[in-house]
């Protein structure tokens, strides 16, 4: 189970204190549990007016040798408005063995074209998954299961361009495959928690999960896939879990809800809303 991080800002916002250097930094976080160590790779997207996208991914933990001093470096570098970050620690529904789980192209956030996409959780079926992808199928570059959700996702926007209704619409395609494999008990995931953007003046969180997972790493007052955020007129940061010890500052973005953040005309707006729950999934809710 992996840790997410997202920032919108209405400039050139840091998201140093955020990423590596708070005492509850996503850095901090990736090897803050030993049963919970983020050991499978890392990675930070920024992007900033007039530049191409940054995107900088690691293949183990963030905290290793010779990876911690390239998360530093990016971490330095990563400003808004936009900035979105991952550390990974591999589900593994597919069964693969483990030199098979590390790859660049495994590592998150993914990109297309002007989108970018962060998962934390497990699909189950994501081999049963993948033919639902029609065309995105041939874009599919590693072997994870958060790819497939990534461009499920991407396939329904074609088809609903409101990202809420999107999302809403995989979370029914994925409780149909798990219907057609005869419904086994855990259901169609574990977590669905997504942080996703089309562009620079927008960003998306869904925190989405099935079961009892444990507390967060550091802040152990909360469930683990219950995330947090905290805003003024300027920016918007959420993460998997208060990313510094000033809890107070954030508020819970608890299981069931999304958040949409969007700059317009110099300021950050901010909604936050319940995710509509397809009729197939009410049943098992």
């Amino acid at each position: 189970m992996c840790r997410l991080f997202g920032l919108l800002g209405n400039g050139r916002s840091t998201a140093e204190p955020w990423l590596a250097t708070s005492e509850r930094s996503l850095l901090r976080q990736s090897d803050a549990s030993s049963a919970q160590i983020q050991t499978d790779g890392w990675g930070i997207a920024w992007v900033t007016p007039g530049e191409p996208r940054h995107l900088e991914k690691g293949i183990r933990g963030a905290h290793e040798p010779g990876e911690i001093e390239r998360f530093r470096a990016a971490a330095h570098r990563a400003r808004g408005p936009l900035v979105m970050a991952h550390l990974r620690k591999a589900s593994n529904p597919m069964k693969l063995p483990e030199d098979r789980l590390r790859a660049l192209e495994n590592s998150q956030p993914f990109a297309f074209r002007q989108t970018l996409f962060a998962h934390n959780g497990s699909i189950f079926f994501p081999r049963e998954t993948r033919p639902l992808l029609g065309a995105y199928e041939e874009k599919v570059q590693g072997i994870n299961d958060s790819e497939i959700l990534f461009l499920l996702l991407l396939k329904r926007l074609d088809e609903i361009p409101e990202p809420v209704a999107a999302y809403s619409r995989v979370m029914a395609d994925l409780f149909r495959v798990w219907q057609e494999r005869g419904s086994p008990r855990g259901g169609p995931y574990s977590g669905l928690n997504v942080l996703f953007s089309r562009g620079p003046e927008e960003l998306f969180a869904f925190c989405n999960s099935r079961g009892e997972h444990g507390t967060g790493l550091l802040d152990t007052s909360a469930p683990y896939y219950q995330m947090a955020y905290r805003a003024d007129p300027r920016e918007v940061v959420v993460a998997s879990e208060p990313c510094d010890a000033n809890a107070s500052g954030w508020k819970p973005l608890v299981n069931g809800q999304y958040l949409h953040a969007r700059v317009e005309r110099g300021l950050v707006g901010l909604r936050t809303g319940t995710i509509p729950l397809p009729p197939e999934l009410k049943a098992i809710a």
